[in-house]
């Protein structure tokens, strides 16, 4: 079914005894696409991917990856898809390239694993085993083993963590060359940079449901209004949102990302800057920045879970 999404999530209900990790979640991801999806720790998040890619059966709702069912249909999926793990996925003994080698073999017409080797940098470790490489190297290893079986299909789960900078954007250029060759990405990070630059469509989840989605442009514009954002040097008083939204009067929100920073949401003007300077001063308050502009993911992000910092999950939530 060409025309059906990649992924279909539709009433996922996951339990793990009492407590509820998935709690009704439906989304969807479009073929060729990068689709990220954000949630804190314990959102529900990885329970919904690993039910995705048919590690967990669904207790509730359904599950729909390539048209086919992800248990049912395993054997018929599995050569469509491929999964990059947060971790491990290999023998701790085994050698990097030679693991890679071996995961080529077990696909009928595998990219060269010499190519992936070269374009990830694993060359310089190919010898070493997997159990004495670097956290960045695994990682790198993981994609690469994700990758090499031509994937219609690739769940790639905090693909850069570890990773030095030069390196980070070389794994940003792969995965936007695999959307351009037709492969679906669906990204996990808790990288908000890395979500807005890749994904065409951003799934946030907390508390084991949807809470947005949308492109990162449509999560972010805010309609007409713009924000500033005000860092001080110690933590705020409980009262200092209230207070300085009074302070601002109607039409404007502000809203509380962490103990020392504030943002203001709404008419963004030279007015409501004096306002905001003024209340520092009459509070007492010591500005270390105070910045306008538009809203960016990681503020969406903050907003939208209660100022909780996104962050790499376990597998049980």
């Amino acid at each position: 079914m060409p025309d059906s999404p990649a992924v279909l999530v539709d009433g996922l209900v996951m339990r793990y005894g009492a407590k509820v990790a998935v709690a009704g979640l439906s989304l969807t991801v479009e073929r060729h696409t990068i689709t990220a999806v954000l949630g804190p720790n314990g959102a529900g998040k990885t329970t919904t991917l690993e039910t995705c890619e048919g590690y967990r059966t669904p207790q509730q709702g359904s599950v729909r990856v390539l048209g086919l069912d992800p248990i049912s249909d395993r054997k018929a999926l599995l050569p469509r898809i491929g999964v990059m793990l947060q971790s491990g996925g290999a023998w701790s003994g085994v050698r990097a390239v030679e693991m890679l080698h071996h995961v080529a073999r077990l696909h009928a017409h595998p990219l060269d694993p010499d190519v992936l080797v070269d374009r990830l940098g694993l060359g310089d470790c190919g010898r070493t085993p997997y159990r004495r490489l670097s956290g960045g190297q695994q990682q790198r290893l993981g994609l690469a083993m994700a990758l090499v079986g031509r994937p219609e299909l690739v769940f790639v789960d905090e693909p850069t963590a570890g990773l030095d900078p030069a390196v980070r954007r070389t794994v940003w250029e792969l995965l936007e060359e695999l959307r351009a060759d037709g492969v679906t990405v669906v990204l996990t990070t808790h990288y908000m940079e890395e979500a807005e630059r890749l994904a065409d469509r951003v799934h946030i989840v907390d508390k084991g449901a949807l809470v947005a989605s949308g492109s990162p442009l449509e999560l972010t514009r805010g309609g007409a209004r713009a924000t500033i954002r005000l860092v001080v040097t110690e933590p705020f008083p409980p009262t200092a949102p209230e207070s300085l939204r009074v302070a601002l009067g109607d039409g404007t929100e502000v809203t509380q990302l962490d103990a020392v920073s504030l943002l203001v949401t709404g008419p963004a003007d030279a007015s409501t800057l004096a306002r905001v300077s003024r209340w520092c001063e009459d509070n007492s308050v010591l500005p270390e920045s105070l910045t306008l502009g538009q809203r960016n993911l990681e503020d969406v992000f903050l907003e939208l879970t209660g100022g909780s910092s996104p962050t790499v999950e376990g597998i049980v939530e």
